[in-house]
């Protein structure tokens, strides 16, 4: 069995798991890249469900994970419904924009969402500015090709590539004179430290990794003696030299041999074992 499971339609959810991991090095996690099928931001909802639950259940039949954590909002605002429903044993965390701790910081009271086509047209996203900022305008901007480039390029550009990557998001913010963007993909958690760069002082960058990561340690928790995830259940991810587990990386396909390298340098940064195609 497996502790953890993070799925999302590429590298995007890769904090979440490193995060978590910071926190609980004694659970064992396995990250699942379903870059066959990238982007899942340019689908339709059907399609959406349609791989997600397709996905979900090779997960299930191989690793039998305890949680998996649906690093993606597109993911989850189009599917965590259906995924609760067909797979009852299974826990899920979803990722949802920071809506919520947008509204909490902004003096403003304009709020930029940065995300998908799929995630800012979804009306969950109406829901939860209506519940959490009702007195706020919500600025969305899709971005369907800065997803691509951090997908492709995020840990083998330079710095300076990367600042003029988001430079055009930044400045439609800017223009549209909100004071907090939301990284509503997750892909653009792999560019947290880009974003606050090129905001500056005056545009506050918020996100959801603490929030889900401490969620989904708590759900896993509530059914463990002793109040600590298990010291992971899977002995062959495992260091006998370290006691302690090897994250697992799989992605669902590659585009081409960059992709390959792309993986390879995220492997060897945050210390991954890289496990081929799943």
């Amino acid at each position: 069995m497996t502790d953890f499971v993070f799925i999302d339609s590429g590298i995007g959810g890769i904090p979440y798991m490193t995060t978590l991991i910071k926190r609980a090095p004694e659970a064992n996690c396995v990250y699942i890249a379903d870059a066959a099928n990238f982007p899942y931001g340019e689908k339709s909802h059907e399609e959406v469900v349609e791989c997600v639950t397709a996905l979900v259940q090779k997960i299930c039949d191989k690793l039998e994970p305890a949680v998996i954590v649906v690093a993606c909002n597109t993911m989850s605002v189009n599917a965590l419904d259906v995924l609760r429903a067909k797979f009852p044993n299974v826990k899920f965390i979803g990722t949802v924009p920071a809506i919520k701790l947008a509204a909490s910081v902004s003096k403003k009271r304009r709020i930029g969402l940065l995300a998908t086509h799929a995630t800012c047209e979804n009306p969950y996203n109406i829901e939860l500015k209506n519940k959490f900022a009702s007195d706020c305008t919500l600025i969305n901007r899709p971005d369907p090709e800065l997803i691509s480039f951090i997908e492709h390029n995020a840990f083998t550009a330079s710095r300076e590539q990367c600042l003029k990557a988001v430079k055009p998001a930044v400045e439609f913010f800017k223009e549209e004179n909100c004071d907090v963007i939301i990284l509503g993909c997750t892909h653009f958690l792999n560019f947290t430290d880009i974003f606050e760069e090129a905001c500056g002082p005056d545009l506050k960058v918020v996100d959801s990794v603490d929030g889900v990561v401490r969620h989904a340690l708590e759900v896993l928790v509530g059914g463990v003696a002793g109040g600590k995830p298990p010291a992971g259940r899977g002995s062959e991810q495992r260091s006998a030299s370290e006691g302690k587990a090897f994250p697992l990386l799989y992605t669902t396909g590659f585009s081409d041999e960059s992709e390959k390298k792309q993986y390879d340098t995220l492997c060897a940064r945050f210390g991954l074992k890289f496990e081929g195609l799943f």
